[in-house]
């Protein structure tokens, strides 16, 4: 006895009410779901799924034969259209209007899930194109950095030729419709698989997917459309700008195709090191070297900053590595929060060569405090 065949509503998951834009979409899931290439460890099973889905959907899809199903069930197949799917093992017309009741599938469309491809919507090939961005590098100094600089650089870039605006065409001619693609950029072509015929697109190799071609290029530019030229650009570059930020321009990179933006200009700091100062963030670091009779006796000291000396009262025993700080004599913030410190750390120099009138005055000095030196060798008693 045959296997009963299920109903056709039931093998797609809809109602009998069920739309065209309905029947269509539960066909196109289960499709993907049962394509033998989608389930490689049951693929005879899926077969036969799959099989079942397209022989409900060949139905559903046609208006007459729908309405014969409708009133006769699966005995319609006498009478008005046949249901006998035994040639469709190898998929035939999978492509095209005997495979699925009329309809036709680009295969990157139904089965790019598949693979990875995600969505199937094609570029447009002809529309607004934004240009390329540009990068750059300039070096400043360390002062330039921290109260900000106007620079110019000189930049070889694509731009419009001013011969034909941009076209490609020499002046008086214009770009004509690709004869191999009819102007769509894409070109349409069928494949036999062993799942029978697949239709896929392509771009056109004629037009290189634009549509066009010109047949009679500018001289200027050779159809480019575009031509090198050399410009000068002006960067303002902000106080308080670090090594390694960059400073967007907008507009300043190579023009758009067919009226599409320019890109941008993305200009990399570099930051010079200083002689003197260290950075990090806003703050600023030096060392301050002073003698030992300073530290000792304390003195007004000379502490260099970015606009000049400042006098700080240094007290007196003050120690080798001690740290200071100068409020608001750091960087200013590129965010406008305000300016950072000066820290200057305290360096101790002790003398290399004595005379011996300042030898005899240092061993007085350390005889007062308990000390001895004799034949060159230091003693100490507690």
């Amino acid at each position: 006895m045959a296997e009963q065949k299920r109903d056709y509503y039931e093998v797609l998951g809809v109602s009998k009410t069920a739309t065209d834009d309905e029947i269509k979409k539960a066909f196109r899931k289960l499709a993907k779901q049962y394509h033998p290439d989608a389930n490689p460890n049951n693929k005879e099973e899926a077969e036969a799924k799959f099989k079942e889905v397209n022989e409900a959907y060949e139905v559903l899809s046609d208006p007459q034969k729908r309405s014969m199903y409708d009133q006769f069930g699966h005995s319609a197949g006498a009478n008005g259209y046949s249901n006998d799917f035994s040639g469709f093992s190898g998929f035939e017309g999978f492509g095209g209007a005997s495979g699925f009741g009329g309809m036709d599938f680009d295969l990157n469309d139904i089965f790019s899930s598949f693979f990875g491809g995600g969505s199937s919507r094609r570029q447009n090939r002809n529309g607004p194109v934004r240009g390329r961005d540009l990068k750059v590098r300039i070096d400043i100094s360390f002062e330039e950095a921290a109260f900000g600089v106007e620079k110019t650089i000189t930049l070889n870039r694509e731009e419009e030729c001013d011969t034909c605006h941009g076209s490609g065409a020499k002046p008086g001619t214009k770009k004509e419709t690709c004869k191999v693609c009819g102007g769509s950029g894409q070109v349409r072509t069928t494949q036999n698989t062993i799942l029978g015929s697949f239709a896929s697109v392509r771009t056109c190799d004629n037009c290189g997917g634009t549509g066009s071609v010109i047949s009679s290029p500018c001289e200027t530019c050779r159809g480019r459309g575009t031509v090198k030229k050399q410009r000068k650009i002006k960067i303002n570059i902000p106080a308080g700008i670090d090594n390694g930020q960059v400073i967007s321009l907008n507009g300043e990179g190579e023009p758009g195709l067919r009226g599409g933006p320019s890109g941008n200009l993305y200009v990399t700091v570099g930051v010079k090191s200083h002689a003197i100062f260290t950075r990090k963030g806003d703050s600023i670091f030096c060392n301050v070297h002073i003698s030992f009779a300073e530290a000792a006796l304390g003195a007004i000291i000379k502490v260099p900053t970015l606009t000049g000396e400042e006098s700080y009262d240094l007290a007196e025993g003050t120690q080798t590595g001690s740290i200071f700080t100068l409020k608001g004599k750091g960087i200013k913030n590129i965010n406008g929060r305000g300016t950072g410190d000066l820290y200057f750390t305290v360096v101790v120099d002790v003398p290399k060569k004595l005379n011996n009138e300042q030898r005899e005055i240092l061993k007085q000095f350390a005889a007062a405090g308990g000390e001895s030196f004799e034949t060159g060798k230091r003693k100490r008693f507690f």
